[in-house]
């Protein structure tokens, strides 16, 4: 299975995983692995990603990590990600960041069952999984009952345009907390088209920057969100 593994993703192998990934990288390579032999078959990922799983669906993740880092820079600093589906970008931040507490929040009960099994085989101990969606979320975290505090980042990728994302995640943060969200070309046109969501739900301070993926690799860009 192994030699299968090199085989099939163009990025195997090459030091840019260790360069970018550092200490992460022996738990993503175990995730690499799963899905390798299984994202497609169970509808994680396309057939035409298998050949590219490290730069389309890892590395495009982790260039989240150093925004993380930048609008939370407190030690266990609560992220919550939002839609996490495969674990993009949720559970390849956690990997890249044990010092921080995250919250995994899918409602597909195919999908919490498969993050459960990656967190188990990458050995992550940081990482809850929380099965609901965004508004009952945000219900319980409106609940003094439930336990559950506002977050100091949301992280998410490929969820919903801002329009819907911004009621999804703002209300999720404590005062002066960021939404963190992965984003296409078009983001600063999102934004603007957004702008009265974000102000209707406490959003504040936008700002757009594009993010480095790797070495040579096309970037992707980063939506940061602040709330009053």
């Amino acid at each position: 299975m192994a030699e299968e593994h090199v085989a099939n993703d163009v990025l195997d192998g090459s030091p840019m995983l260790a360069e970018v990934l550092g200490d992460a990288l022996p738990a993503l390579e175990k995730f690499h692995v799963k899905l390798l032999r299984e994202g497609e078959p169970r509808g994680l990922i396309g057939p035409r990603d298998v050949s590219i799983l490290w730069e389309r669906h890892i590395l495009n993740s982790a260039a989240i990590v150093p925004y993380i880092r930048r609008f939370a820079p407190a030690e266990r600093s609560r992220v919550a990600d939002i839609g996490s589906g495969g674990g993009f970008p949720g559970l390849v931040a956690a990997a890249c960041l044990p010092e921080y507490r995250f919250s995994l929040v899918e409602p597909m009960e195919r999908r919490v069952e498969w993050l459960r099994e990656c967190v188990k085989e990458m050995e992550l101990d940081n990482v809850d999984i929380i099965r609901a969606r965004a508004e009952e979320l945000i219900a319980q975290v409106k609940s003094r009952k439930s336990g559950i505090k506002p977050f100091d980042v949301v992280t998410c990728r490929a969820v919903a345009p801002m329009t819907k994302l911004a009621g999804w995640t703002l209300p999720l943060l404590r005062p002066h907390g960021h939404l963190v969200a992965l984003k296409g070309r078009s983001v600063q046109a999102e934004l603007d088209k957004a702008g009265a969501a974000i102000r209707t739900y406490g959003g504040f301070r936008t700002q757009v920057f594009e993010a480095e993926v790797g070495p040579g690799l096309e970037p992707t860009h980063v939506a940061v969100v602040e709330r009053r």
